[in-house]
């Protein structure tokens, strides 16, 4: 009964050998994307109001304190806009004006954290995770 099979088996092993490897897919496997790393620390915007972040003047996310968030975006200028959202004195519409603009390579990891500042919410850097 073995026989069969170490017949066919001799018979594919060069066959197989003869085949070239297909390339094994890129360890990266988001390298047409970039990934934007946004997060609300505890002590950086002192509200209890939800921020909203839109991108290219859409919402894209409601963040609590404490609360982060990743986008797997395209490459190319990324346009990021803060604002306040919820209830009572954190209605829809207490907007964020002047927005940010970014510009994403492909395969990069970038990360910013939410600040409020003399011209309201704004993003700033934030390290790199090792």
């Amino acid at each position: 009964m073995r026989l069969p099979y170490l017949l066919l088996a001799a018979l594919l092993a060069p066959a197989a050998l003869a085949q070239p490897l297909a390339p094994l897919p890129s360890a990266a496997q988001g390298e047409g994307y970039a990934v934007l790393i946004v997060s609300r620390e505890r002590l950086e915007v002192a509200t209890t109001c939800e921020v909203a972040l839109y991108l290219h003047d859409q919402m894209a996310a409601r963040l609590h304190q404490g609360q982060s968030v990743a986008f797997n975006l395209p490459p190319g200028k990324v346009s990021l806009r803060l604002g306040l959202t919820g209830t009572g004195p954190c209605q829809d519409g207490i907007a964020q004006l002047e927005g940010q603009s970014l510009e994403l390579y492909a395969g990069e990891v970038r990360r910013y954290r939410i600040a409020m500042g003399n011209a309201g919410l704004r993003l700033h850097a934030a390290p790199a995770l090792n």
